[in-house]
């Protein structure tokens, strides 16, 4: 393993083997595959996975739950780098949302 298991550097080094894997042969890797697949394929595939991590969540399985989170933030990075979103503009995102009520957020959002 490289690295240091902290989220964010693990989330960042994600980010970085999958927009390596962009442009590909869909043959050469899973995520070359989904991301050869378009928006479509990726969109699915996330929303997929966010149903099982819902699933496990009930089944109140944590090892599970924790397996399906994987797949899903994975998946979502995927989804991301397709649209030529980084992490960074997510990380924007949510920054600029601190310290906001998440009742007045989701309303201002709502124009």
């Amino acid at each position: 393993m490289s690295g240091s298991n902290d989220i964010g550097d693990v989330l960042r080094r994600l980010e970085t083997t999958i927009a390596s894997r962009k442009g590909a042969s869909a043959d050469s890797s899973y995520t070359a595959s989904l991301l050869a697949g378009g928006a479509q394929k990726c969109a699915k595939k996330f929303g997929e996975e966010a149903v099982e991590a819902a699933l496990a969540a009930v089944s109140g399985d944590k090892s599970h739950l924790t397996a399906e989170a994987a797949d899903v933030l994975y998946h979502l990075i995927v989804m991301l780098a397709q649209q030529d979103v980084s992490l960074n503009d997510v990380a924007d995102a949510l920054a600029a949302r601190e310290g906001r009520s998440g009742h007045d957020e989701k309303a201002s959002r709502k124009t």
